[in-house]
């Protein structure tokens, strides 16, 4: 099963390599991560998706609440949450294509954002699935490059990840 942990984490130089060591060490998979600083200057917020059972996330929570770096976590598959992810794609884009391509984006709601006489940049934000999905009706041969944030989650309602 996937989780999406969302993790507190103090903004100190080491701290994404050891979350990082902690899964490497124990044969652990990190699907996607992403880290950014928070409202606080002192903490950053980890987004990590993994996939497991029950027992191997209940682990990997737990393991990950012993390091030093570790202010809070929370699998935020456990709550109502919304997640999203970005994602950018060049797509060669000549004159047979490019309408096939812009309808394709406005279907799902992408924008593009660069244009040249060969190539489209889109934009793209949802789940997981709504990108692979778009990625899916692309002609593969004229996907160029495919970039991808990973997934990034918040709690619905009041509650939220906070010290």
């Amino acid at each position: 099963m996937r989780h999406i942990i969302s993790i507190l984490i103090e903004n100190e130089s080491g701290a994404l390599s050891r979350v990082a060591g902690l899964f490497s060490a124990r044969g652990y998979n990190i699907e996607s991560l992403t880290v950014a600083p928070t409202e606080d200057p002192s903490l950053s917020r980890m987004t990590l998706v993994t996939s497991g059972n029950a027992n191997v996330v209940d682990q990997i929570t737990k393991q990950l609440n012993k390091l030093i770096d570790v202010v809070k976590l929370v699998d935020l598959v456990e709550a109502s949450h919304i997640e999203r992810e970005l994602m950018m794609v060049k797509v060669k884009a000549d004159e047979q294509s490019r309408n096939e391509i812009r309808s394709l984006a406005d279907i799902f709601r992408g924008k593009i954002i660069d244009v040249t006489n060969k190539t489209y940049i889109i934009e793209i934000t949802g789940t997981s699935e709504k990108l692979d999905a778009f990625v899916a009706t692309l002609n593969p041969d004229h996907i160029v490059e495919v970039v991808r944030s990973g997934a990034t989650g918040i709690c619905r309602g009041d509650h939220g990840l906070h010290v």
